[in-house]
């Protein structure tokens, strides 16, 4: 037999018993409490025509999902990249509601390539979006409920980052930049490339030439937001989004001490219409949970309904938490015996492992993982340590 035959492809891995099982019960307890706010859950399928797929999400999505040609119908088909167009869709196309929607949804994604050196191409991907509200108090509702989240599953001392994409975009429209520049711009302000944006911005006028270059060095606690107001220029759409900002960081300040503000944080720029957000906390090199406003991506379902929601990885965020041991079990006989049947029932009800010893084969205690054994002593069928 080819040894080869049972490797996997790149950036693709087996999740094991014991980090499987922290996965199952964090994805669990975030659902669960996600339900408790409100949050309704939703599983959209796997595989979806590939417009349906891509609506609203701009080119880097497009670049994410691996496209196949559908057997029955001739057309392009792709496998989601993201569940988030999908809620949408199902918002707007099937429940059609006219107020305020909240879903959530866990599932598996793929990628066509990986989002960064050891980082996987099938994310799991856990999160929730709120339809029909355009107010931040939505915004506000959605990175709340995204920090407990985090913290639910065991992530501590996050750091949550905030930015606004209407101030880039107020800046580009209003110094009339080409369709080319703008995207050389962006990769520029993702990379905080100083040399690159003084070199794309030097041919602009001063407003715009300064306020471009000013928006990397614009990263801080509220600080930032008073020198954004002191230098960038007089736009009433600028002065909206820095409001903005500063009432939701006043509202999450509790639960999100540890507070940033990145005016050049352009993830999903794209995709996203206003406030976007990111989770940062220590043994993850990259963010942990990211999340936005996005009003335009139901125009494609027939329905522009404001938008805002969060989602993670939670194969990655599971994954940088320590191994944790599988909890010990119950070693029970293979006996053929109505009273032992119902002690094991009983056992397992209450949330115990009980594992029958099956006949006709050895494995130490190591392998079983077992700790007590079912007995049956004078009166009954009892649990001893060993």
């Amino acid at each position: 037999m080819n040894m080869h035959n049972w490797l996997l492809p790149e950036y693709i891995e087996d999740m094991l018993p014991a980090q499987a099982l922290r996965f199952e019960r964090t994805r669990r307890k975030l659902l669960d409490w996600f339900h408790a706010c409100g949050y309704q859950l939703v599983i959209p399928p796997l595989l979806e025509y590939l417009p349906s797929l891509l609506s609203g999400t701009g080119r880097d999505m497009d670049i994410k999902t691996f496209k196949v040609v559908d057997q029955l119908s001739g057309q392009m088909m792709g496998l989601r990249a993201d569940i988030t167009p999908q809620a949408a869709r199902i918002d707007a196309h099937l429940l059609n509601r006219q107020g305020v929607v909240r879903l959530c949804y866990a599932g598996s994604v793929l990628h066509a390539l990986p989002a960064g050196q050891m980082q996987t191409r099938e994310p799991l991907q856990i999160g929730a979006e709120l339809f029909g509200h355009g107010g931040i108090e939505s915004d506000v509702e959605i990175q709340r409920l995204m920090i407990k989240a985090l913290q639910l599953a065991g992530v501590e001392s996050v750091q949550l980052d905030l930015g606004h994409v209407a101030i880039f975009h107020s800046l580009i429209e209003r110094a009339a930049i080409s369709p080319e520049l703008e995207a050389e711009l962006f990769l520029a302000m993702q990379g905080k490339d100083i040399p690159a944006l003084t070199e794309l911005t030097s041919s602009l006028d001063k407003v715009s030439r300064e306020a471009l270059r000013l928006l990397p060095r614009l990263y801080g606690g509220t600080e930032t937001l008073d020198e954004a107001r002191q230098h960038l220029p007089d736009y009433p759409e600028i002065h909206q989004a820095l409001d903005d900002l500063r009432t939701i960081g006043s509202q999450v300040k509790d639960i999100a001490p540890n507070l940033c503000f990145d005016l050049a944080e352009l993830r999903g720029y794209h995709y996203h219409s206003g406030v976007v957000f990111a989770a940062y906390a220590t043994g993850w090199a990259n963010a942990v949970a990211l999340g936005g406003r996005y009003d335009k991506v139901g125009e494609t379902f027939g329905r522009s309904r404001p938008a805002t929601g969060f989602s993670m990885d939670l194969r990655a965020v599971v994954g940088a938490l320590p191994v944790p041991s599988l909890p010990k079990a119950i070693l029970a006989p293979y006996v053929q015996d109505a009273v032992l049947q119902d002690k094991i029932n009983s056992l397992r009800a209450h949330g115990e492992v009980v594992v029958v010893d099956l006949p006709g084969h050895e494995m130490n205690r190591e392998e079983l993982n077992y700790d007590r054994v079912l007995v049956l002593g004078e009166i009954g069928w009892a649990v001893v340590e060993v």
